[in-house]
């Protein structure tokens, strides 16, 4: 494909995604939603041109060693053959399922990955809502085995924008469940409870179109009708600065970094889970469902000691 097609072909796409992030606006706006939060999505659209930058960054460096491992392929495959790209789609599902859990569960990772969940508001223009530096950070390490399998950087990268691509229509909350759909493919349902920030729904749901995986590694959570889902960050953003949306978890992160003590602290406050604090009573995932598991008990803890922290504030 020459550089003219593809440019022509990516503007395509983009058009259609903004224009159905407005046209979901509008209708909603009109329908009903009169708090559609027309301001996130102004905000996810300048954070979308700004992370064009990011497509300067050539696909060898966004995929670490996948160079080195294509020339060591232990298999050649024939990309004209169906079975080269079902091959592929399962392999990269793979990946993509160890990517995203640990862009959720790694606060490198999850620095890059928190600038998706930060809109308040589940939307259509939430799914381009994307961080600036994930090629850059080393995020795409995860697809570059599938080139020691005979893939070449550049198909892996066309197969990861198609899964991308996929994922754009199920960022929506007027969609409902879809039936005997619900924990096989990603549907709107099983996303919508992947970017929650209630305690029930943290972690969970990371397949990118399929959820096999989920369901093989214990992490499938069903939407559930008695649990009114709160989008964003545990502590929701109220900046509407896209700079500081971007970077903030990045200043946040070194500002940690900077007080720790020892190696190992600031080797914690990088890649252990986010809210993972020295002396192990931070606020991560498993540590808020302790605290409101204790909360929930017939006889719970006194009231001063049944505040659960949350990570980026405080949940009584």
């Amino acid at each position: 494909m020459d550089t003219a097609t593809f440019i022509r072909i990516y503007l395509i796409i983009a058009g259609v995604a903004v224009g159905s992030a407005l046209l979901e606006g509008v209708v909603l706006s009109f329908t009903g939603r009169r708090d559609y939060d027309w301001k996130g999505s102004l905000i996810s659209l300048a954070i979308a041109a700004g992370r064009r930058i990011a497509d300067f960054v050539p696909a060898l460096l966004a995929l670490p060693g996948a160079a080195w491992l294509y020339e060591h392929r232990i298999f050649n495959w024939d990309m004209k053959e169906p079975l080269s790209w079902i091959v592929l789609f399962f392999t990269l599902e793979f990946a993509y399922y160890w990517f995203h859990r640990v862009s959720h569960r790694s606060r490198w990772f999850w620095a890059n990955h928190a600038v998706h969940h930060s809109p308040n508001q589940f939307n259509l223009s939430a799914a381009y809502r994307l961080g600036w530096l994930g090629k850059l950070t080393l995020t795409l390490i995860f697809f570059s085995p599938l080139a020691w399998l005979g893939y070449s950087p550049q198909v892996i990268l066309i197969a990861f924008a198609i899964n991308l691509l996929y994922q754009f229509w199920i960022h929506a909350e007027w969609i409902p469940k879809l039936g005997f759909l619900e924990g096989i493919i990603n549907t709107p349902s099983a996303h919508r409870v992947h970017h929650a920030a209630n305690i029930e729904y943290l972690d969970a749901n990371y397949g990118g179109v399929l959820l096999i995986f989920d369901r093989l590694f214990g992490t499938y959570v069903a939407e559930r009708d008695d649990i009114k889902i709160r989008y964003g960050w545990v502590r929701p953003t109220t900046s509407v600065n896209p700079l500081r949306i971007v970077f903030q978890q990045w200043i946040d992160i070194f500002a940690d970094v900077r007080k720790a003590k020892s190696a190992r602290e600031a080797f914690g406050y990088l890649f252990a889970p986010p809210g993972w604090q020295p002396d192990g009573k931070g606020p991560t995932t498993e540590n808020l469902r302790r605290q409101s598991a204790a909360i929930s008990a017939p006889n719970p803890p006194a009231r001063e000691h049944a505040t659960v922290i949350v990570s980026d504030g405080v949940v009584t």
